[in-house]
């Protein structure tokens, strides 16, 4: 054996340490008696414990569960090796209201590296109206009708180009228009590409309602697949999109269950149509949402292809039809209004993990999306945030990177089993349907992001740029509102003039010949009385924070200035600094801008400082040391000046009813409720109504 064959044990000249001896010297040597439990291991809203140390002898199963890239169960990839040269599909999702203005923008991003196109309808369609309702040209492309369809995909190959549309309840009249322009671009079976994204149960969940019965969209969705499958069987006509419940506050447990009840609930629509399993499984496109938790987002996908496999193969399909199509997209609760800026890292860890978890096309929001539509710098950021993970990063090279290590083994099972354990929930329900009905799901959901909220408040759970490190005096971005009135009146004009040909009974065909006659999506479709439920109401992770900021920046432009807050800092720099920059962060992160200084050594220069501030509270700072010497003097001068309420900076511990007697009002520390309190500020300064 040659010296370069040899194995280098780099560990050899050292004994080994068993976890449990690992784990003993950390308890006896660092915690000094607290639980290990309490201070190393973290808890998800999943219920899963997040350890500091992965080992091999704390694997619970006999064997590699994860097989193989590229075999069943699918959880290490749909790809024995390393993906070709081209990567994922880097599906970009577009959104502009106006058609002609989508057309401008695809054809744009097509030429600078997007390789498949999710076209977004806007609200009013998605809920089953027409261009003249509420919510028209609102979060998506006002496109009613084959015309507007045709404006927005014009000089697009549609034979190299991938089309996926979400059309909300209208999916059977859209995916009609689509295979239309599809069949007059001289396409044939081989050559369509893309999705028609059939998914009524989303559509209810978001809207709280579908204009039909929900026998009667599973009845059109299985219609539409059996279409597809005979006429286009490279297109998939059914979506499985989980955004609007992640959007909601769901954590990525509730996710991958609701992933797989309505995936169930469609299977069995299929079938009822007159599909096979095989050709009902391969009919499905998974979307889910991917947010910033890289560790738990990268299991996250890879249980999703372990557990659809799972149920597909109950269900009876075969191992190649077990295997799902799945598209990750950016998470959009996590993006923020306040300093967007952070949003490009968020987006980059969001599309970091999709790509090393295995998704086979990856949507990265624009980080202005939480604002408005994004603008050109927001969307090519975007793309090239893929661009550079795939051809700089070479993350595509390598099948499933994560595979075989003991953290994201056990964190991809432990995330299935908490999956697997909705999913029995719902259908111990009725079924995904008959819980959302019931509002199983709905509680779950907001009862998760109720804790969430209250993590969020306590900044337990960090939120970078609004409850963290926040800057009030950066310029805020501003997206303007497209007008699409214009647009709209020609498309109410249009869609007026149209009339329906009368009906066959065949849903499919019917949709087929009213959109070709240039009827409307809302009027093709036969309408009746619909399921009424609660809808899953979207949310920001800021939510609560930036009601604050956007409160504080009211209160400026009335005024002509923030709410504002005295530091006392007190003692030199080296005593007070760190008080006073965590002090600062906490006020502002509710837009009170804290007023600094540094460091007082009597009273006097304290309170003349103050009064020239114009500041109607103050926070004191420095150490606990100084603090029992100088705050029985500086509070109660401070508070003569006029504080109206005083704060300490850091936890009172056994001081607080000496300190309370001197005029301190309120402390400020970690782990206290931040949101409260600063909202509870400022309503006694009028920025806030009570």
């Amino acid at each position: 054996m040659t010296m370069d064959q040899q194995e280098l044990g780099l560990a050899a000249d050292f004994p080994a340490v068993s976890y449990d001896q690992w784990k003993k010297i950390v308890e006896d040597k660092e915690l000094k008696g607290v639980p290990f439990e309490k201070k190393m291991v973290t808890k998800t809203p999943e219920g899963i414990d997040i350890r500091p140390l992965y080992v091999a002898e704390n694997w619970p199963w006999a064997g590699d569960p994860s097989g193989f890239p590229g075999f069943f169960p699918y959880t290490r990839g749909t790809q024995a090796i390393a993906r070709t040269r081209k990567g994922w599909d880097i599906r970009q999702e577009f959104r502009e209201a106006d058609p002609a203005d989508a057309n401008r923008e695809i054809k744009h991003d097509l030429g600078r590296g997007v390789t498949s196109v999710a076209l977004r309808l806007d609200e009013a369609v998605r809920a089953g109206f027409g261009p003249d309702a509420p919510g028209a040209g609102a979060n998506g492309a006002l496109i009613h009708d084959l015309a507007a369809l045709e404006t927005a995909l014009a000089g697009v190959d549609l034979a190299k180009v991938p089309v996926a549309l979400e059309a909300g309840a209208a999916f059977l009249p859209a995916a009609m228009a689509l295979s239309a322009l599809w069949k007059k671009a001289g396409l044939t079976a081989e050559t369509a590409t893309g999705g028609f994204g059939a998914d009524p149960v989303a559509t209810l969940a978001e809207t709280g309602g579908l204009p039909m019965s929900a026998d009667a969209a599973l009845a059109q969705l299985g219609a539409l697949a059996a279409f597809t499958v005979k006429t286009w069987p490279k297109v998939r006509a059914v979506s499985v999109d989980t955004s609007v419940y992640h959007n909601g506050g769901a954590n990525e447990a509730h996710d991958l269950g609701i992933a797989l009840a309505t995936a169930l609930a469609y299977v069995k629509a299929m079938e009822h149509a007159g599909l096979g399993i095989d050709q009902a499984c391969g009919q499905i496109a998974f979307t889910v949402s991917v947010g910033c938790e890289e560790y738990l987002q990268i299991a996250k996908l890879r249980a999703a292809r372990k557990l659809w496999a799972a149920l597909a193969k109950v269900c009876g399909a075969s191992d190649a039809a077990a295997c799902m199509s799945l598209r990750a997209k950016s998470a959009e609760r996590m993006f923020t209004r306040i300093d967007p800026w952070v949003n490009m890292l968020r987006a980059t860890v969001s599309t970091f993990a999709s790509a090393v978890g295995g998704a086979d096309a990856v949507t990265c929001l624009p980080f202005d999306v939480a604002i408005g539509l994004p603008d050109d710098m927001g969307r090519r950021i975007a793309r090239n945030t893929q661009i550079i993970l795939a051809e700089e990063s070479n993350l595509y090279r390598v099948a499933d990177p994560a595979g075989g290590a003991w953290s994201m083994e056990t964190l991809t099972d432990e995330m299935a089993e908490k999956g697997w354990a909705f999913f029995r929930e719902i259908e111990a329900k009725g079924g995904i349907v008959a819980a959302l009905g019931s509002g199983f799901v709905q509680d779950a959901i907001a009862a998760t992001m109720a804790q969430r909220d209250k993590d969020i408040a306590k900044r337990k759970v960090p939120l970078t740029g609004v409850s963290e490190f926040p800057n009030i005096l950066e310029k805020p971005v501003v997206r303007p509102v497209a007008d699409v009135a214009k647009a709209k009146a020609e498309a109410v004009k249009r869609i007026a003039a149209a009339k329906a040909p009368a009906a066959s009974g065949n849903p499919v065909a019917d949709a087929a010949h009213a959109v070709g006659a240039g009827v409307g999506f809302a009027a093709a479709l036969a309408k009746a009385a619909g399921p009424a439920v609660k809808p899953v109401v979207k949310r920001h992770l800021a939510d609560t924070f930036e009601r604050l900021r956007d409160a504080a920046l009211a209160h400026k432009e009335t005024t002509g200035a923030f709410p504002t807050i005295f530091l006392a800092n007190l003692g030199p720099i080296a005593k007070h600094t760190g008080r006073a920059t965590f002090a600062k962060n906490y006020f502002e992160a509710g837009g009170i801008q804290a007023l600094g200084n540094n460091g007082f050594e009597t009273v006097e220069a304290c309170v003349a400082a103050f009064e020239q501030s114009g500041a109607r509270i103050a926070v004191i700072c420095s150490s606990d040391a100084l603090y029992e010497e100088m705050v029985p003097t500086y509070a109660p001068a401070l508070k003569a000046a006029g504080a109206e309420t005083l704060y300490l900076a850091g936890a009172p511990g056994d001081k607080k009813d000496a300190y309370d007697a001197v005029g301190i009002d309120d402390y400020i520390f970690m782990g206290a409720d931040v949101l409260g309190k600063l909202t509870a500020q400022l309503v006694r300064l009028g920025v806030i109504a009570q």
